[in-house]
């Protein structure tokens, strides 16, 4: 029995966002149908409030709902170091930790020759606008793929000719696993990366 339009519609747009397929597609159309009005109603609202109200920084390329974002125009934050990944969603990663108080730049992205992603296509120039006299050290956070490690290589050959302290994130294997597990990479990053305990 062919679905309704509406329903088929709604289908076809849910496969278009990340991780859902035709099946989970299916499923969240048929939940939304049963869900009632006033909830699909909140739903849409706060779909449409993403989209008018969130933007990005100007400044460090975070979301944000004002700008600038609340990193850049804190005074609590340590202006002298910034800390640089790929993805806004990064910045959320590291304030959980609850350790780091200095300021982010957000790339949009990592270098991927493969996918057609250069240099110009990320926000580099306006990290090295930001080195100034005030800035002492630029951490790059960026993922361990071969996209990140490409991309900090590439900002550490920029930054350092700035005169500005250069660190990289340590990488490793992540607490909680087995050694059995670790592939020869991680195993290779975390014996470069030991430390005197």
């Amino acid at each position: 029995m062919p679905l309704p339009d509406p329903l088929t519609r709604l289908i076809d747009e849910l496969v278009r966002l990340p991780g859902i397929g035709p099946k989970g597609a299916q499923r969240l159309a048929f939940h939304l149908l049963k869900t009632p009005r006033e909830l699909t109603d909140r739903l849409i609202d706060a779909l449409r409030d993403v989209k008018e109200r969130v933007t990005y920084c100007s400044i460090c390329n975070n979301i944000t709902d004002a700008d600038p974002c609340a990193f850049c125009s804190s005074e609590s934050r340590y202006p002298h170091t910034i800390c640089v990944v790929e993805e806004p969603q990064n910045v959320s990663a590291i304030e959980k930790t609850r350790e780091f108080k200095g300021l982010y730049h957000v790339l949009m992205g990592a270098l991927s020759p493969l996918q057609g992603i250069g240099p110009d296509d990320l926000k580099i120039k306006g990290l090295l606008g930001r080195i100034g006299t005030s800035v002492t050290e630029v951490i790059l956070a960026t993922k361990p793929n071969v996209e990140g490690e490409a991309t900090a290589i590439y900002l550490a050959r920029l930054l350092k000719p700035l005169g500005v302290k250069v660190t990289r994130i340590a990488m490793g294997v992540p607490v909680g696993s087995d050694l059995e597990y670790a592939d020869e990479v991680t195993m290779h990053k975390s014996m470069e990366g030991r430390r005197e305990v």
